[in-house]
């Protein structure tokens, strides 16, 4: 009996394709969740004390953030926000708010697509090594690599996704 020769995992450059295509699909689905918000729900808070424009403000300021952080990964420093934090980031994501919060629900939608597309576009252009590689960057006994950010990224996008559809469907179903 022959043994199965063994089967090759995704290679790096598709590893990076997955983190990015699903970096934008998450956020592709949040833009459109967000935009069924009637006028009459913006204000609700449904995510602790954060209404729709909250949340969407965090993740702007995560998306600037994260591109910050990239350019310093890419530098061997450790991203300079892991100074700010805290339990739950509370204190930064109240900041983020504070900075990226917009008046109308249009504009902040508008903002959110502007600045995942400034992330992407510079993640793109980052070689494939990398992404993945790790430079040797410790925080508190972790290993701070850029790829791992990402994904935790992409979860926490994932989380606020289920919020939102669950908050919007929440409003359309009788009681």
């Amino acid at each position: 009996m022959m043994a199965e020769p063994l089967k090759e995992g995704p290679s790096s450059d598709e590893k990076k394709e997955r983190l990015l295509s699903g970096l934008v699909d998450v956020r592709g689905r949040i833009l459109m969740e967000s935009s069924r918000f009637s006028p009459d729900r913006i204000e609700v808070r449904f995510v602790g004390t954060w209404a729709i424009k909250d949340l969407l403000a965090h993740l702007s300021g995560w998306d600037i953030t994260n591109l910050e952080a990239a350019k310093e990964i890419l530098e061997g420093k450790v991203p300079s926000f892991y100074a700010y934090h805290d339990r739950d980031w509370a204190s930064y994501n109240a900041s983020l708010v504070k900075e990226y919060k917009r008046k109308e629900l249009r504009t902040q939608l508008s903002l959110l697509a502007e600045t995942h597309e400034q992330l992407i576009h510079f993640l793109e252009t980052i070689p494939v090594s990398e992404l993945f590689k790790d430079k040797g960057i410790r925080n508190k006994g972790y290993k701070v690599i850029l790829s791992t950010l990402l994904e935790v990224e992409k979860k926490d996008e994932e989380t606020h996704l289920r919020q939102i559809i669950e908050f919007v469907d929440s409003l359309h179903s009788p009681d």
